[in-house]
C-alpha cells in the first residue's frame, strides 16, 4: 500500500513562503538542500506528515504535491501509466531514495518515492 509520506510546496518565492509557513504555524525550516528547504511540521507524538518547500519548476511553479512511498517505483510508474497517468519527470535518483513526478488521470501532481 502506497504511503503519504510528505508533501512538497513549490513556489517562485520559497525564502518568503519558509517565512510565512514558519511565523503563521510555527514550522520549523531546516537548512537548504538541492534547492529543497525540509519542513518540520511538529512532534512525532501527533499525527501528520513533514514536507519540503522548493522553488517550483517550470512545469510545476506553484502548487503542492504528495509524495507517495512505493516499495517499487518502477513497478508504480507503469501501474500509473496504465491507468492514465502521465510521467511529468522520470525516476531520478538521489542519495538514498528514488523519485519520478507524475500527473494523475484527473490532473492532481503527485510524487513517487523509494527508499533505497
Amino acid at each position: 500500500m502506497g504511503r503519504v509520506v510528505l508533501f512538497e510546496m513549490n513556489s517562485q518565492d520559497p525564502e518568503r513562503a519558509a517565512s510565512f509557513y514558519s511565523t503563521v504555524f510555527g514550522w520549523e525550516i531546516g537548512a537548504s538542500s538541492w534547492g529543497y528547504l525540509p519542513v518540520t511540521t511538529g512532534n512525532e507524538d501527533k499525527p501528520g506528515i513533514h514536507g519540503g518547500i522548493s522553488k517550483g519548476p517550470s512545469d510545476y511553479p506553484h502548487g503542492i504535491r504528495i509524495q507517495i512511498q512505493v516499495d517499487d517505483i518502477d513497478e508504480a510508474i507503469q501501474n500509473s501509466v496504465d491507468m492514465g497517468a502521465q510521467v511529468v519527470r522520470e525516476k531520478m535518483e538521489f542519495d538514498n531514495f528514488y523519485l519520478a513526478y507524475l500527473v494523475d488521470p484527473v490532473g492532481n501532481g503527485i510524487g513517487l518515492i523509494q527508499n533505497k
